[in-house]
């Protein structure tokens, strides 16, 4: 059972009188004890060009082999020319920034309710002694429509929600499009992992606010975790570095392309895809002069759809490395705030 709420980070700072212990950790990083500030090389991702990549050229051809490589090497890639101007992906941006500047009264009309998900405030708290990521986020399922619950969705700023509403027809079809391009990068038919995933599938808005922390070695933005979802769409702030993605037990930090999309893949694509494309471990930083936003978009899958390897990518040469799994997300709550990757549950 969730345990009651605490102040938001941005009530937390505005109050002063220090930095609570319940957001104090050990420092984490590499396994050579590297601080959670300290400097990380920058991932190698190229940026990809997603309009090329549903068409037969030779083009499109290369643009899937670069998508491949940077999945199953890092599971995450870059995408360009996905059909969203930079002056709207800066409206997004400006929007987000808005919100979380305004009146703590005005947040409050939209505060995530004990034991939900939905709304404004921090992640659910779940034990006595939790420790708290420096962050404060607006969560919002966004698709379908009919799933929307619209008391959490903001009146102000002025435009937040025809933009949302906007933004979310937009990235579903980018979803449909990426989902597509991933399967055809396994050599499978393009509509594989949409059909698993169902036409009941929900897009989840995730808008995010990381405040200037007095203490960056000492407190984390998000702590080390992988996506529930399929894929995740992130539209990082393009001023402030803090997303770090972690492989071979080194963190890197993720590359900035303007007018890119990050896209990166989720623990139920990693089970769809029988472990060829992997569902990256990141984390956020925090950043001692500057506040950072950020806006993700998560696919989940229906929960009443059965998630499992696609037949094609199961053979004898490869086997079958994870269980059917229906409702994924139910397992995260268990396994996350433990440290634990609940995708381990899967595995056979």
């Amino acid at each position: 059972m969730e345990k009651p709420k605490f102040k938001t980070v941005q009530e937390v700072v505005a109050a002063g009188g220090g930095l609570p212990d319940r957001y104090l950790q050990a420092p984490t990083g590499d396994d050579k004890g590297q601080p959670l500030n300290g400097p990380v090389p920058e991932m190698d991702i190229q940026a990809i060009d997603l309009s090329l990549l549903l068409t037969s050229s030779e083009a499109g051809r290369e643009e899937l082999s670069k998508l491949h490589s940077a999945l199953s090497t890092w599971g995450v890639v870059q995408v360009m020319n996905h059909g969203i101007t930079e002056a709207f992906l800066d409206k997004i941006y400006k929007l987000t920034k808005e919100f979380f500047a305004l009146p703590t009264e005005e947040k409050h009309k939209y505060a995530r309710e004990i034991g939900s998900i939905q709304g404004y405030g921090n992640d659910m708290i779940l034990w006595d002694d939790q420790v708290l990521d420096w962050i404060d986020r607006l969560y919002i399922t966004t698709y379908p429509e009919e799933q929307r619950q619209l008391k959490f969705w903001p009146e102000l700023p002025v435009g937040f929600r025809e933009t949302l509403h906007e933004y979310s027809m937009k990235q579903h079809l980018v979803i449909k499009q990426v989902c597509k391009a991933i399967a055809r990068s396994l050599e499978l038919e393009e509509n594989s992992f949409l059909d698993m995933c169902g036409e009941n599938a929900t897009l989840d808005a995730r808008f995010n606010m990381y405040p200037p922390c007095p203490s960056p070695d000492k407190v984390i933005g998000v702590r080390p975790h992988a996506d529930k979802s399929a894929v995740t769409l992130l539209l990082p702030d393009k001023n402030v570095e803090g997303l770090q993605f972690l492989k071979d037990g080194k963190w890197y930090k993720a590359p900035f392309v303007s007018d890119t999309i990050l896209i990166i893949v989720g623990d139920q694509m990693e089970i769809m895809s029988n472990g060829i494309y992997k569902s990256p471990v990141h984390r956020v930083v925090t950043n001692r002069e500057k506040e950072r936003v950020s806006v993700a978009i998560f696919c989940i899958p229906g929960v009443d759809k059965e998630i499992q390897p696609v037949e094609g990518l199961v053979s004898d040469a490869r086997p079958r490395l994870y269980k059917p799994v229906t409702n994924y997300v139910e397992l995260l709550n268990t396994y996350y705030l433990q440290g634990l990757r609940p995708i381990a549950a899967s595995l056979i």
